[in-house]
């Protein structure tokens, strides 16, 4: 019997579905009991988001490595983000 691993939603449907909640807890339409639920969802979101940038810097820091083992340092330029001050 071969167990099915359970996927991940990809990093854009995460996004996508957070930038729904905000939009729909921003709109003051909703309940306080569903404000909580899209909440708790939300923070679920994000924790699965941050899981899998944390993955892919790990694939990204052992892809820039060289062959001798050395890291090089390569700036992140981050252009679709805020920054922080």
């Amino acid at each position: 019997m071969t167990v099915k691993k359970t996927k991940e939603p990809a990093f854009q449907h995460v996004i996508a579905r957070l930038e729904e909640i905000v939009s729909r807890m921003e709109s003051g339409d909703l309940s306080l009991e569903e404000s909580l639920e899209i909440f708790k969802e939300g923070v679920e979101l994000v924790k699965k988001g941050s899981r899998r940038l944390d993955e892919v810097e790990k694939q990204v820091s052992i892809l820039m490595k060289d062959v001798s083992g050395q890291e090089i340092e390569v700036p992140f330029d981050d252009d679709g983000g805020d920054e922080e001050e």
